[in-house]
C-alpha cells in the first residue's frame, strides 16, 4: 500500500522487505519512506498495522542489467536464428531500420517491468552518420522511461566477418559477394575515426539516468593503436570501458594463436585497459590466471547465462571468478531465454547453473544478490545503491508473493522465502517498480510510457522496412562461408599486428 504526506515523502508498507539479500534477515511488516529519491526510513509495523493486500508484499532491491544491447526487436522476429556467435551476427544483416526512441523506449520499459533499474547499453550501430542521433534517441529513452543508462559508444574497426585473413573467408564465397565483404572492410576502417570525434558531442547528451561510456567491441575487433587511445582517454577523464571478451570458443583460439606466448589479457593489461574502470562482458573462455590478473586490476565481468546459451557460447567460468575474487554482474544481453526480458527468471537460471553440483558450495544466496544488485550496479552508477537501507537510492522491487505460494499446504509462511523466490520468482509477481524514488512500473505495467502503443508502433515501421527484395542468398552463404572459415582453422592463423 502507499500513500503520501504533504508531496514530500512516498510510505509503501509491506509484509516483508529484504534489505539485502543473503546478507541480513529479512524484515518484518515495515514501512518504508522516501523522499528526495531516496530511502529516508524503515519503520517497523504490526501485522495488525498492515493492510490486507499489504501482508502479502516482499521488498528487495531492484536489479542492475550489467551487459544489454537495447534489443526492443527480438532477433528471432526477423530471421536471425539463435546459433554460435560468429554464424549469427551476419544475420543481423537482416534488421529492418526502425525509429531508434522507440527500439529503446521499448526495450527499456520492459527492463523496468522485470525490475531492472539501471542498464549498461552496449549500443550496436554500423553508421557513423547516425550515431549521434541514435545516441540522443537512447538518451530520451532513458529519462522518458526512468531507467539508469549506462550508453557505451561503440567502436569497431576490423574483423566484421571473421578473425583474421579476409581472404580466406572469400574462398568459401562465390566471386560476386567478395565485393560486399572488401566494401565493409575498407568502411570499417573510416568508421573508428568517425566516431573518436564523435565521442566529445555525445557525453552533452548526459543527464541524470543516462552517462557515456567507452565501448570497444573486442580486441577482436579492434586494432592496438584504438584499443591505446581508448585505454589513454579512460585514464584521464575517469570515464569507464565496456568490451567484449572472449565469449566463444572461437575468440578463445584466436586469442592463443595472435597473442602467444604472453596471452590476450596480459596484453591488454601492457594497453593500459585493465583496471577498476573496465567492465569485460561474457568472459566465458578466461583461465584461472587471467581470472587472476582481472582480479588484480579490480576489472567487473557481467555474466549473460541465457545469451550464452541460445549462442552456444558456453558457460562462465563462475567457479574461477569465486576462486579468484573476480567480480561479477549479470546481464541479459538482449537475449533472455524466453525473448521476455525477465530479469528474475536471468538470476534464477543462474543460481541454478552455477550454485554448484551435490556438495560444491561455489555460490551463496548473498553472493547472487550482491552480484545481481550491488556489483552489476557499480558498473552503470556507482552511488551507493543496490540495498534496501536508509540513505540508499530508492531502487526498489515489490513483489506479490501469493502465486508462488497459491499450493502451499502449510498455514505457517515458508521458512526459507529466499530458496521460494529462486524457485519460482518472476516479473509476473512484480506489482511496482520504484527508481530514484519514482513508481515506474505499477500492477506489472510500465506506468512512464504507453509500452503497447509502442510495441505496436514499433512492430508495424519494422514490418513496413522489412526488405521485400530477395538478396539472392547473399547472407545464408556468407554465414555458411564464416562456419567454414573456422571450421578449417583459419582463425588460428597469426597475423601481422
Amino acid at each position: 500500500m502507499t500513500t503520501t504526506e504533504n508531496d514530500k515523502s512516498e510510505y509503501i508498507d509491506v509484509g516483508t522487505v529484504y534489505t539485502s539479500p543473503g546478507h541480513d534477515p529479512p524484515l518484518g511488516a515495515t514501512r518504508i519512506e522516501i523522499r528526495s529519491g531516496r530511502i529516508v526510513s524503515l519503520r517497523s509495523l504490526s501485522v495488525e498495522d498492515l493492510q490486507p493486500e499489504a501482508k502479502h508484499l516482499l521488498a528487495l532491491p531492484a536489479i542492475s542489467n550489467a551487459h544489454d544491447h537495447g534489443c526492443g526487436l527480438p532477433t528471432l522476429s526477423f530471421d536471425a536464428p539463435d546459433e554460435t556467435l560468429e554464424t549469427w551476427l551476419p544475420a543481423l544483416s537482416y534488421k529492418p531500420r526502425t525509429d531508434p526512441y522507440v527500439l529503446a523506449t521499448v526495450a527499456f520499459a520492459r527492463m523496468a517491468e522485470s525490475g531492472i533499474c539501471a542498464t549498461n547499453h552496449c549500443h550496436n550501430t554500423l553508421d557513423p552518420k547516425l550515431l549521434f542521433n541514435e545516441a540522443e534517441a537512447v538518451s530520451r529513452a532513458a529519462r522518458d522511461v526512468g531507467i539508469r543508462v549506462a550508453f557505451a559508444v561503440p567502436f569497431v574497426e576490423q574483423n566484421l566477418h571473421v578473425y583474421g585473413e579476409i581472404k580466406n573467408l572469400l574462398k568459401f564465397l562465390p566471386s560476386e559477394d567478395h565485393a560486399t565483404i572488401l566494401n565493409w572492410s575498407t568502411k570499417l576502417k573510416s568508421m573508428v575515426n568517425e566516431t573518436k570525434a564523435l565521442f566529445d558531442s555525445i557525453t552533452s547528451l548526459e543527464h541524470e539516468f543516462f552517462r557515456v561510456q567507452f565501448g570497444p567491441a573486442g580486441p577482436e575487433w579492434l586494432s592496438e593503436e584504438t584499443l591505446a587511445f581508448i585505454a589513454k582517454c579512460s585514464a584521464e577523464s575517469g570515464r569507464r570501458i565496456h568490451m567484449h571478451l572472449l565469449e566463444t570458443i572461437w575468440q578463445r583460439e584466436r586469442a592463443d594463436a595472435q597473442y602467444s606466448p604472453g596471452g590476450l589479457i596480459a596484453h591488454l593489461d601492457n594497453l593500459g585497459l585493465l583496471s577498476p574502470r573496465l567492465t569485460i562482458a561474457h568472459a566465458v573462455h578466461l583461465t584461472e590466471e587471467e581470472c587472476k590478473l582481472l582480479a588484480e586490476r579490480q576489472v567487473t565481468a557481467s555474466v549473460n547465462t541465457s545469451s550464452n546459451l541460445r549462442l552456444r557460447s558456453g558457460l562462465a567460468p563462475v567457479r574461477l571468478f569465486r576462486r579468484t575474487n573476480l567480480r561479477f554482474g549479470l546481464g541479459l544481453d538482449g537475449m533472455s531465454f524466453d525473448d521476455d526480458d525477465d530479469m528474475l527468471k536471468e538470476l534464477r537460471l543462474f543460481w541454478h547453473l552455477q550454485r554448484g553440483f551435490g556438495g560444491e558450495r561455489i555460490l551463496s544466496e548473498a553472493d547472487l544478490f550482491e552480484a545481481a544488485c550491488v556489483t552489476g550496479r557499480k558498473t552503470i552508477v556507482d552511488d551507493g545503491g543496490g540495498r534496501v537501507e536508509v540513505g540508499a537510492p530508492a531502487d526498489i522491487i515489490i513483489l506479490d508473493v501469493r502465486r508462488m505460494m497459491q499450493d502451499r499446504v502449510r498455514p505457517s509462511p515458508p521458512k526459507d522465502m529466499l530458496s521460494l523466490l529462486l524457485s519460482r520468482m518472476s516479473k509476473k509477481d512484480i506489482v511496482k517498480v520504484i527508481i530514484a524514488g519514482r513508481t515506474i512500473v505499477q500492477e506489472h505495467n510500465c506506468v512512464t510510457v504507453d509500452l503497447s502503443a509502442l510495441t505496436q508502433q514499433l512492430l508495424a515501421e519494422a514490418r513496413k522496412n522489412t526488405s521485400c527484395e530477395d538478396d539472392n542468398g547473399q547472407i545464408e552463404r556468407i554465414r555458411t562461408a564464416v562456419e567454414k572459415f573456422y571450421c578449417c582453422g583459419f582463425h588460428r592463423i597469426k597475423t601481422e599486428i
